[in-house]
């Protein structure tokens, strides 16, 4: 039953809906392309992971986001493989986050469980670096869930406030 209800809420996407996405995704990319030096690598502080909250308020930011990871991804000095492993995990980990923040009420013990689910997730680059690269899995997977904590977490703050001026869930 509450396939069917999402497949039709992605039906009834109207224009203004379709322009937040774009809006978001554009953001996405501007933030991370401007501060591209800490964007990418093994040492990583991408703030446009802020924009993962979104989702929690919204699930159509679930497609503005990952589209936002896929096109800035691919300025990513791992070129079209960032873009698909990026997207695709992007993907997965905001829908698998959906499921496990779904029944919590409290926005700021989702926004917590959000900022961990994806500090955890960062094996997947690490994958990438230690596939195409040789570098150790371990510890790049500690160090770039560091940085992804770091950067959900003062992005957390500031969507949270921001959350109080403007309202998401629109």
């Amino acid at each position: 039953m509450e396939n069917k209800k999402e497949q039709s809420a992605v039906a009834s996407w109207t224009t203004k809906d379709t322009a937040k996405m774009a809006i978001v995704a554009g953001l996405y990319v501007a933030v991370t392309l401007v501060l591209s030096v800490i964007s990418f690598g093994t040492i990583q502080l991408r703030v446009s992971e802020m924009f993962n909250y979104l989702s929690l308020y919204n699930k159509r930011y679930i497609v503005a986001v990952t589209l936002g990871v896929a096109i800035a991804n691919a300025f990513s000095p791992l070129g079209i493989i960032d873009v698909l492993v990026g997207s695709i995990s992007t993907f997965l980990v905001l829908v698998i986050n959906d499921a496990i923040t779904k029944h919590v009420k409290n926005m700021k013990i989702k926004m917590v469980i959000t900022a961990i689910v994806f500090a955890l997730s960062m094996f997947t680059v690490a994958g990438q670096l230690t596939i195409l690269y040789d570098l150790p899995f371990f510890y790049n997977w500690l160090i770039i869930g560091i940085g992804e904590l770091f950067s959900m977490t003062v992005g957390g703050f500031i969507m949270y406030w921001m959350s109080k001026k403007i309202d998401f869930t629109k």
